[in-house]
Parts: structure tokens; sequence; C-alpha cells
């Protein structure tokens, strides 16, 4: 499994717009082949702050999400309208089952 995660802060005229645009994607992003989830927080520290964290079945899936029209959309978007976006992070996992302490 592939975890993603990354966060864009929104201008104070932007935020509404960038929230509206996120969550968006994020529905978008969900209906898509080897997403397991996919979602955005507000950031309680920061109120302008989105927070996106993502699992993805495999890098191929991601790959494939990575090039979706929707997803450069959404960039396209996210230069428009945040102040600033901070890198996005993958992380590679595999599941642990709830009754094995490992």
């Amino acid at each position: 499994m592939i975890i993603v995660t990354g966060s864009v802060t929104a201008r104070p005229d932007s935020f509404d717009a960038l929230r509206q645009v996120s969550l968006d994607h994020v529905h978008r992003s969900r209906t898509e082949d080897g997403c397991i989830s996919h979602s955005v927080q507000a950031d309680c520290e920061n109120p302008l702050r989105l927070f996106f964290y993502e699992r993805w079945r495999d890098m191929a899936a991601l790959k494939a999400h990575f090039v979706q029209p929707g997803s450069a959309e959404f960039i396209g978007a996210v230069r428009k309208l945040a102040a600033s976006s901070e890198s996005v992070s993958l992380y590679e996992a595999s599941e642990i089952p709830a009754g094995d302490p490992a």
C-alpha cells in the first residue's frame, strides 16, 4: 500500500474555493481503481491549511491517479488559489492486523 500526505495553505480570500476544489478532487479520486481512501481535513492549528491523506493499493494505481485529467486540473487550481503548498510525501506500508502487537 502507498500512503500519500500533503497540505496546502489558502489565502484568506481563497479558502472557500480551495476547500471546494479539494473536496471535488477527493470525491473524484475515491472512484479510481486502486484508491483505498482519500481525504482532506482542515488543520485545527491553522484554519487556512488543508491536509490530504490518501491510501492507494500500489504505486501503479497512484501513478494512474497522477495522470488523470482531473488531477492536473486540481493542481492548476491549487496553484491559483493557494498561498503555499508543502511537498507531497509518499510512504510504502503494509497493514498489521489489529490483534498482532508486532
